[in-house]
């Protein structure tokens, strides 16, 4: 007769019961279709999926770090553009470019009797824009108004330079009236740049006399 599973001793109703917990599991996981199974399919799935994911992650990090470090080699780049058209703008902006001169004469103590405006020259990528000047003064006045020019904040180039000296005896006997302590009178080119097409025209040549 046999015996009852009531009847059977706890220790080995519990192995049973473990064994048969046992047995449900891993047909959970491997019986198609059931719950366990469709589960850790799903989790495998979504594993699966995101391995390329983190790796997008990755990269789009990699990019956000280049993004920041080309954001500030573009802002150093305006910054040298905005400096740069400050030295050659677009524009000629002649009458700003002749008041600095003026400041600079001014400044040093030099006299400009003539500022003549010259033909704009064509280069193949910017402007020139030369001035014919005669100016008078002490001789260290006038080297400090070339290095004046030098300073300013536009790029200036000095040619065809011609200094002859003053004495007392013809200080005087020009067209002008020479302040005292002049010593050295001459004419010279003040060339600058710009680089914008459209306001490449000849300026009109004026001429005329320059009050310090």
């Amino acid at each position: 007769m046999g015996t009852s599973f009531r009847d059977w001793p706890w220790p080995l109703q519990a192995v049973f019961y473990v064994a048969l917990a046992f047995v449900i599991v891993v047909a959970g996981f491997y019986v198609p279709g059931s719950p366990v199974r469709n589960v850790r399919t799903d989790l495998e799935n979504a594993q699966a999926d995101l391995k390329p994911l983190e790796q997008d992650v990755a990269k789009l990090r990699l990019y956000r770090q280049r993004r920041a470090e080309l954001q500030s080699d573009m802002d150093a780049l305006q910054k040298q553009l905005a400096t740069l058209q400050t030295i050659v703008p677009e524009d000629k902006q002649a009458d700003d470019f002749i008041l600095m001169v003026q400041r600079a004469a001014i400044t040093s103590g030099v006299s400009i009797r003539h500022l003549t405006a010259k033909p704009v020259v064509s280069k193949q990528y910017y402007f020139e824009m030369p001035f014919d000047i005669e100016a008078d003064g002490p001789y260290f006045a006038v080297l400090d108004f070339f290095a004046q020019l030098g300073r300013l904040s536009r790029i200036i180039n000095v040619g065809d330079l011609k200094l002859v000296s003053v004495t007392n005896n013809n200080m005087n006997s020009g067209k002008f009236h020479m302040a005292p302590g002049t010593s050295v009178t001459g004419t010279f080119t003040i060339t600058t740049f710009f680089t914008k097409a459209d306001t490449a025209a000849a300026p009109t040549p004026t001429s005329g006399p320059a009050r310090r």
